[in-house]
């Protein structure tokens, strides 16, 4: 577990449920366009309980790492953060994350995400993240700047959201300096 004073990085556990479903539900218009599959799989304590059930798996076989970022002082899920895409052979893995809007703008996630890049190089033995954000999505793009993520390219057609046409997504990495 990761600490600062105002939130925890954690991994999932069954009495994180009922708050991660609450959250996914609460910001359903926020997650719908790029985290459709995780708000699918959120949606009741039923379908969290199974969620984190996954995700603990996935976390002890390192096929991904999903995290969660609780409130201090509410013990209340903010948000995921999760690594994925991961190629072991060059230890290389892309963040997505989302946090809820009650915790916008209060700079969580790029500590959140900062702390995290330090604990996947140090810890989990990655050399490289990326972060694919869509320009438009002005907030995930800040927190790949503040994080010292370097933009790369624009990928072509490179994501397709529910029910809309493929999107041009811009590329962010940051390569472990040892």
């Amino acid at each position: 577990m990761i600490e600062t004073d105002s939130f925890h990085i954690i991994t999932l556990q069954a009495d994180d449920a009922k708050s991660l479903s609450e959250m996914m539900v609460f910001n359903f218009d926020n997650f719908k366009r790029y985290f459709p599959i995780t708000l699918s799989k959120n949606q009741s304590f039923d379908d969290s309980l199974k969620y984190i059930e996954e995700k603990r798996k996935e976390n002890t076989s390192k096929s991904e790492f999903t995290f969660g970022i609780k409130d201090v002082s509410t013990s209340k899920i903010a948000g995921l953060i999760i690594i994925k895409e991961i190629n072991w052979d060059t230890k290389q893995g892309e963040f997505a994350y989302c946090i809820s809007s009650e915790y916008e703008n209060k700079g969580w996630m790029s500590k959140a995400i900062a702390l995290t890049t330090k604990y996947g190089f140090e810890v989990l033995g990655f050399n490289k993240f990326q972060i694919i954000a869509h320009k438009t999505n002005i907030g995930s793009c800040k927190v790949a700047e503040k994080c010292g993520f370097e933009w790369k390219t624009t990928l072509l057609n490179e994501y397709t959201p529910p029910n809309e046409t493929p999107l041009d997504m811009e590329l962010y990495e940051l390569e472990h300096e040892k």
